[in-house]
């Protein structure tokens, strides 16, 4: 299993409501149940126009299918191929 990060256009993303950013939880969590595929959404961060997505999958294809059904935009995706933190200046 890889993660990705997703990068999806939402104008007005900024100012959805706590109703509204369930109903995207709800609709992201039953895809991925439907998907009948190993996948994990681990979260995603809301900025003003754009939400970016945290996601383990076995592939892109997949990451596309579980957009597609779910209807959501998608600009980009791009594989995690390594992760630092402050704790990696210690190494």
């Amino acid at each position: 299993m890889k993660k990705f990060i997703i990068e999806r256009d939402l104008p007005g993303a900024g100012k959805l409501t706590g109703t509204e950013l369930q109903e995207i939880s709800k609709t992201s969590c039953n895809t991925v149940n439907r998907l009948n595929k190993p996948y994990h959404w681990l979260e995603t961060f809301v900025t003003e126009n754009k939400l970016f997505c945290v996601h383990i999958a076995e592939s892109e294809e997949v990451i596309r299918e579980h957009s597609i059904k779910a209807g959501f935009p998608l600009k980009t995706i791009r594989e995690v191929t390594n992760i630092i933190d402050p704790t990696t200046s210690s190494i």
